[in-house]
């Protein structure tokens, strides 16, 4: 089993700009929306968002990485 096309495709998995820059972008907003209200409850509801985002990003981007490779 070679290591090559593995490397290959999840090199192309994680270079989708698109997916990236949305996951970027629901995680610093909520954040920063929530600092400038001050509040805990805000901070806490925004690192549960920041959470969820990125479990959709890493499944997204695993199942992305699995259709990719050539086991």
């Amino acid at each position: 089993m070679s290591k090559g096309p593995g490397l290959t495709a999840l090199r192309a998995a994680l270079r989708d700009w698109r997916r990236n820059v949305v996951a970027l972008v629901l995680v610093v907003a909520p954040l920063a929306l929530a600092l400038v209200a001050g509040s805990r409850v805000a901070l806490y509801g925004a690192a549960l968002a920041a959470f969820v985002v990125w479990m959709a990003w890493f499944v997204l981007t695993a199942v992305d990485w699995l259709e990719r490779a050539d086991f």
